[in-house]
């Protein structure tokens, strides 16, 4: 490895971007989102599939192609950030090589397959004095937005319970490496979609002390969960009921907060996924199109107590636009000023502290104390 450190960009040139990995992670959310920020430029997306190099070429035809990351860290001129948006079993080394360069680093989630590696990977940060951050896009989700002004606000009094779904219908098998249940891929969606719910909980309720699973493999020739409910009892009292399933024939709620003065019903996911598999980016300039991450007044939560939402109970709650481009703009704002990452090492391996209890729960059955820490 020779590539020397990334300079320190000047206040009017952009940072160069090197994108590791070009299949959902890479294609529609990172590249996207890198592409619309002001002061990042999308240099080098790394891949070795043909098809996927064409693609990259179509949607960014400045991009350079390399065909593996050991590209990477030869060339002369190191990258000012790299993207690690590869399988999950790769953040680790991609991750630990890029720091040891002295190469700040964004890794997506689930950071590691263990919370002791991402701590890991926190103190070679600290080391080295090299930024790190991990993709949490799910913080910027529309409802989440719209649950943390309504908790600053005091709308619901002391939340005694969380019930959060994350819930899709896929009877049939995809296939590929998240589907897989070999240990090192870190498939199945405990990690997956566990560590986005987990994450958001942590965030608005604090850290765990206790934590109940139960993962099943529903599907016929599946090998890893796909049907997962977590149980978190959180320092500060309140309970948190997580779902993550892709065998939901019904979804339930996205979110339901349940407080002393009033309850939040929400159904529906976050429009900016599904904007951005549809080709459409944020700041688009198109006059016609409907303002980014914002969604119609059918579609708002509601805010009340006594009646269900389905029957017109409660008020109906602007929804606060989705922001996922805010992720992006707080990285480049870190990098140029030396400020905080947006989502840290630290709290993706709390994340991960949960999702190992999960995981040991449910193989032995009993609830696993994690302590106040």
């Amino acid at each position: 490895m020779n590539a020397a450190p990334a300079s320190p960009a000047t206040p009017t040139s952009p940072l160069r971007v090197a994108l590791i990995g070009y299949g959902l992670a890479g294609s529609v959310f990172h590249a996207p989102l890198v592409s619309a920020t002001d002061g990042l430029l999308l240099d080098t997306v790394v891949t070795s599939d043909p098809g996927r190099q064409a693609q990259a070429r179509e949607a960014h035809p400045d991009v350079r192609i390399a065909a593996s990351a050991d590209e990477l860290w030869q060339r002369p001129d190191a990258p000012d950030l790299v993207v690690v948006a590869s399988p999950n079993k790769t953040h680790v080394p991609f991750a630990t090589t890029a720091l040891t360069a002295g190469i700040p680093v964004v890794v997506d989630k689930p950071l590691a397959a263990t919370a002791a590696e991402a701590y890991e990977l926190a103190a070679l940060a600290e080391r080295t004095g090299t930024f790190l951050s991990v993709f949490q896009n799910r913080r910027w989700d529309n409802d989440f937005l719209t649950l943390r002004r309504l908790l600053a606000d005091g709308e619901l009094g002391e939340v005694q319970r969380f019930e959060s779904r994350y819930e899709r219908w896929r009877p049939q098998l995809k296939g590929g490496w998240r589907e897989s249940g070999a240990p090192e891929e870190i498939g199945g969606l405990l990690y997956d979609l566990g560590s986005h719910v987990v994450d958001q909980a942590l965030v608005l309720f604090g850290p765990a002390v206790r934590v109940y699973a139960e993962t099943d493999v529903r599907r016929p020739a599946a090998e890893a969960d796909d049907d997962t409910f977590i149980a978190i009892t959180h320092a500060n009292g309140v309970r948190s009921h997580l779902y993550v399933s892709a065998t939901a024939a019904q979804l339930g709620p996205r979110f339901r907060v349940l407080g002393s003065r009033a309850g939040y019903v929400k159904y529906g996911l976050d429009p900016q996924e599904a904007a951005l598999r549809e080709g459409l980016r944020p700041g688009g300039g198109d006059p016609d199109a409907q303002p980014w991450g914002e969604e119609p007044e059918h579609l708002w939560g509601r805010l009340g107590s006594g009646e269900s939402p389905l029957t017109g109970g409660g008020i109906p709650v602007r929804t606060s636009p989705g922001d996922y481009p805010a992720y992006y703009a707080a990285v480049a704002e870190a990098l140029r000023t030396g400020g905080p990452a947006p989502v840290t090492a630290e709290e993706a391996a709390r994340c991960l502290a949960v999702l190992e209890a999960a995981r040991r729960s449910s193989r032995e059955g009993v609830a696993v104390e994690l302590g106040s820490a």
